[in-house]
């Protein structure tokens, strides 16, 4: 194709995808409309006096087969429920975000409170999450694990770092002895899904970044940025537990690269220490109890099961409020 008939090829392409993604988007935004409506018709039904327990399945029943009569799929009794919980989520229309889709809103209707449906809709549009990396997000219990300020809607450090990350898809086997360095290019290696599990405004820098200074060269293991913040985050990777020369270490690469790579206008360096064990004593009682440059979180090699993962959350907040 020559260079001309490659440069009108490109712009007609363009205008098609563009054409396309707004006829989706026309399409998704009319889908939920009709499907709030539909569900609070149903809950206004429910709610004229009618009480008996078997009413609500009945009606559902029935409705459901006439209209798929009428309409064909997409209103089993199943669905019908699902619009039915979509309008009792969100009995506001305007407060539906028409960026996600049905199958988005099914899984945030089931949430059990605002809290919880406010954070995944806006961490979905932000980081254009699929409906099946929701789906990971509310699996592992993303918004118990991140370490929110008591303003939630403020961009700050503690409402993007979580504890623990959860790395299940690095494919490593937490029962084998795994170095730093194989956690490290593993995760390069599954860097799309990492930054998926690490939270929104990150974009990778460097690994084994080095850092020179007048007497020694250093080498931070892996560095972000995270544009939201506007700011780097370093990262440096232990496979045992924490102790206080790995906290020294975090906050000396801090200094560092904050006076050798950080440019006017960023604002000042990030410090996360991710580790397979942390001792909340330690991190008490060091720098990493002044929370605003320096962090630790534990990291785990595999996908808990919701409760053995929320007693984690549990045990680590229960050792944090007994410690302050």
């Amino acid at each position: 194709m020559e260079l001309a008939e490659s440069v009108l090829f490109s712009a007609i392409k363009e205008i098609i995808i563009q054409s396309r993604l707004r006829v989706f988007r026309m399409a998704n935004s009319a889908l939920l409309e009709s499907y709030w409506h539909i569900g609070k018709l149903i809950v206004e039904d429910e709610q004229q006096g009618k009480h008996r327990a078997d009413y609500g399945k009945a009606t559902l029943k029935t409705l459901s087969k006439h209209l798929t009569l009428e309409f064909g799929k997409g209103f089993d009794e199943r669905n019908l429920n699902n619009m039915r919980a979509f309008y009792k989520a969100f009995p506001i229309w305007y407060a539906v975000r028409t960026e996600l889709s049905w199958t988005h809103y099914r899984l945030i209707s089931r949430l059990d409170n605002e809290e919880k449906k406010t954070y995944y809709i806006n961490e979905a549009v932000a980081s254009n999450w699929s409906s099946r990396t929701l789906q990971r997000q509310i699996d592992t219990l993303s918004f118990e694990r991140t370490l929110r300020t008591s303003n939630s809607e403020e961009n700050n450090i503690q409402n993007l770092i979580k504890d623990p990350y959860i790395f299940e898809f690095l494919g490593l086997n937490p029962e084998t002895s795994n170095t730093e360095r194989s956690l490290e290019t593993t995760i390069i290696d599954h860097l799309q899904k990492f930054l998926l599990e690490f939270g929104k405004g990150f974009a990778f820098v460097a690994r084994q970044q080095h850092i020179v200074t007048d007497t020694s060269d250093f080498f931070i293991d892996l560095v972000f940025y995270n544009y939201i913040l506007k700011c780097f985050v370093i990262i440096d990777l232990k496979t045992g537990s924490l102790n206080h020369q790995d906290i020294g270490q975090i906050d000396m690469y801090v200094r560092m690269y904050d006076d050798l790579k950080r440019s006017e206008g960023d604002n000042p360096t990030i410090g996360l220490l991710l580790c397979s064990e942390k001792d909340e004593t330690i991190v008490k009682y060091s720098v990493l109890n002044d929370k605003n440059k320096l962090f630790a979180s534990k990291y785990l090699l595999y996908l808990p099961k919701e409760e053995e993962l929320k007693n984690i959350i549990e045990q680590d907040r229960l050792r944090f409020e007994l410690d302050n």
